[in-house]
């Protein structure tokens, strides 16, 4: 279980985060001179040299973002220059994925985050640029929620790579993607010129999430713990029935991998965030703001206090919570988390999209005057976390390791993160989403603590 730390703030961070960002710069600039683009999207590190995976391409958003946010740390020119080249260069086939659940990763990290530096006065852009980037996120929004599956009840979600059985944990922090479309004025045109509403599917998509994909204690099954997460859920496409839970890259339906636990738990309330800046007369139609926003902070605070008793006590997790040699390590949640140990490794990357989500949902609930100790108890389990990752030995130093934060978990159920000589299980590797979302948790903190505007996807 997490130990939080009171003491902490932003502000007494603010050195290990510009530290951050000074090792950052450098392991930006390193992977430009030695990536090839012919090689594919770099995913993990192996033997700290970014390599690509063939699976699905959802990364390569996340170090073109990666160099935009940068940019926007240190106003250091390349960056913005490098970021802003390769999102025209290389981010237009990915507007028009059909084959994925990612465009949240991918377009929003890239041309999601050149219009938010836009519109704050970061980034000189002529109107017609700014119309580019606009109409890419409109296209890259419609096309997402066109990757419909219905349910019995005529609700539906946007299925996964895998087929329209498939809904994954992952696919709520796409939902970004539809919340800049519709607020962009968009909607997805079905047949027979139907106008079918984004941010109807937004809101669709999450409550099923909420309903299937996170448990809340209350005797659904034999396993269902309040917070617990699965991975996938199935349903069978032939009636719309729920069938299962499953999981990809999890140790079993009935654990919790960390990292879908983390998605769910930053998706929820980055879109809690969104919700409120949207009149009454959008969200009538969908439901309505208070039912909205109930299933969204059950879900949210749900699995933000599951994460919360299931990390070690610097506040990273193991990379599931049933997975099976935790047993060999003891009270492993008693103590800090150990990324050197023999049996079962962490995963850094959980631990920093988990971070912006308790501080997210912790500002959001100080906002409201029912829970103003419980978004406070949110917030400073963010530094906790963030205080541990932004050190050794989670901060990756060696300017020969092209990763920016190390012991990150890809897929351990297929074998393919590196296990270093002599070792038995993986650690010492990066991951391209982990390092993004240090780099955005940096950034969240930074503005605190420079009393700068809140950070969000659509400013």
């Amino acid at each position: 279980m997490i130990r939080i730390q009171t003491e902490l703030s932003p502000a007494t961070l603010r050195p290990r985060i510009e530290r951050l960002f000074e090792i950052s710069a450098e392991k930006i600039r390193a992977l430009e001179k030695s990536f090839d683009a012919a090689r594919g999207s770099p995913v993990s590190t192996f033997e700290g040299v970014y390599t690509a995976r063939d699976w699905t391409d959802w990364t390569l958003g996340f170090m073109y973002g990666s160099a935009l946010l940068q940019y926007e740390a240190t106003g250091e020119q390349w960056f913005l220059d490098y970021g802003r080249r390769n999102t025209f260069e290389r981010m237009t086939p990915r507007l028009t994925h059909l084959g994925v659940h990612d465009h949240g990763f991918n377009t929003v990290s890239t041309y999601g985050n050149l219009l938010r530096l836009a519109g704050e006065g970061k980034l000189a852009a002529s109107e017609a640029e700014r119309r580019s980037y606009a109409l890419a996120l409109q296209v890259s929004g419609a096309v997402q929620a066109s990757r419909w599956s219905r349910i019995r009840d005529g609700r539906g979600y946007i299925y996964s790579f895998n087929g329209p059985h498939s809904l994954f944990a992952d696919a709520i922090r796409s939902l970004r993607s539809l919340a800049l479309a519709h607020r962009l004025g968009n909607v997805l045109l079905g047949e027979n010129d139907r106008r079918i509403s984004l941010l109807e599917r937004l809101v669709h998509h999450a409550s099923v999430t909420a309903e299937f994909s996170v448990y809340y204690g209350e005797g659904r099954d034999a396993y269902d713990v309040r917070g617990r997460v699965a991975h996938e859920s199935l349903f069978n496409t032939n009636d719309g029935l729920y069938r299962c839970p499953s999981t990809q890259q999890g140790y079993s339906p009935f654990t919790t991998w960390t990292r879908g636990l983390a998605w769910i738990m930053c998706g929820y309330a980055e879109e809690l965030e969104f919700l409120e800046t949207l009149p009454e007369h959008e969200l009538d139609p969908v439901g309505g703001r208070e039912k909205i926003e109930d299933l969204m902070r059950r879900a949210a605070r749900a699995t933000c206090d599951y994460y919360l008793e299931q990390a070690a006590q610097d506040g990273v997790p193991y990379w599931d919570t049933g997975a099976p040699q935790l047993v060999r390590l003891g009270d492993w949640g008693g103590r800090p988390s150990d990324p050197f140990n023999e049996f079962e490794p962490v995963d850094s990357s959980a631990a920093a999209i988990a971070a912006q989500g308790l501080w997210r949902l912790g500002t959001y609930l100080q906002r409201r005057p029912e829970n103003p100790e419980l978004g406070k108890r949110y917030r400073q389990a963010a530094l906790t976390i963030a205080e541990t990752l932004f050190a050794e030995p989670y901060l990756s130093t060696r300017p020969q390791h092209q990763g920016l934060i190390l012991h990150s978990v890809y897929h351990r159920p297929r074998g393919w993160d590196h296990v270093p000589a002599g070792r038995q299980i993986p650690c010492g590797e990066s991951s391209m989403w982990g390092d993004y979302h240090a780099r955005e948790l940096g950034l969240l903190l930074m503005r605190e603590a420079k009393q700068e505007p809140y950070l969000t996807f659509w400013s």
